[in-house]
């Protein structure tokens, strides 16, 4: 089984709830990016580490804005169901960004990535990676394997939403509009693709916002309920 959720940040305490423990021997988990058990390095968190790469199930995740770039590129690349992953340790995964992965049949297109709205008072390379944010020849990269695929996935999984999601999200909220080229770039990839539905984590909420795309946070959903 697949399930989709949101931004864990490196809670410990996402690691020991109910629905956590339920997952068995072959599910998979998705994880809409700020992942965050890979950012300092230290003890504690090769612990989190070795302890993810050890479940029975698979924990593959997308990257945020709250992960550590450095640390994740070391890892090896590597070929998994159909799309490039990073393979961090045992059954704890990256889903690289711009990638299809076809997992039983199903057919899921990942682009991690996105921009920190408080990136001025981080230190780049420490706390802020520039490379959160996709380069012009990732987006390209991107495309033509949605291109050459006919443009059909059953899922989309990002961090970011599309610029009209986002904005009406914002807009509920009574926030002022702040979306970025990336927001742009998936506004671009739904209108162009046909798929089932659209899941993502940035704005940190549980809720269907349109027929299509779901912002997903502490809920784990069942991808094949959409």
């Amino acid at each position: 089984m697949i399930y989709i959720t949101g931004d864990m940040h490196g809670a410990e305490e996402r690691l020991y709830t109910k629905d956590w423990l339920k997952l068995k021997k072959g599910d998979i988990l998705i994880v809409c990016g700020d992942f965050g058990y890979l950012w300092n390095g230290d003890a504690k968190e090769k612990e989190y580490i070795e302890y993810l790469g050890s479940r029975k199930f698979t924990v593959a995740f997308i990257d945020g804005t709250h992960d550590n770039l450095d640390l994740i590129n070391r890892c090896r690349t590597t070929y998994w169901k159909g799309g490039m992953i990073h393979r961090i340790s045992g059954n704890l995964i990256h889903l690289m960004r711009g990638q299809i992965f076809d997992i039983d049949g199903t057919r899921i297109y990942t682009f991690g990535g996105g921009e920190s709205t408080d990136k001025d008072m981080r230190i780049e390379n420490n706390l802020w990676w520039k490379e959160e944010i996709p380069s012009p020849e990732e987006m390209t990269e991107g495309a033509k394997i949605l291109d050459d695929c006919g443009r059909r996935v059953d899922y989309i999984i990002t961090h970011e939403p599309p610029s009209l999601v986002k904005s009406a999200m914002l807009f509920r909220w009574g926030l002022p509009d702040r979306v970025n080229k990336l927001n742009g770039y998936f506004e671009e990839i739904d209108e162009m693709c046909e798929y089932k539905h659209w899941f993502f984590g940035s704005l940190h909420e549980d809720r269907l916002v349109t027929p299509k795309h779901t912002c997903v946070f502490k809920k784990y959903l069942r991808i094949d309920k959409y």
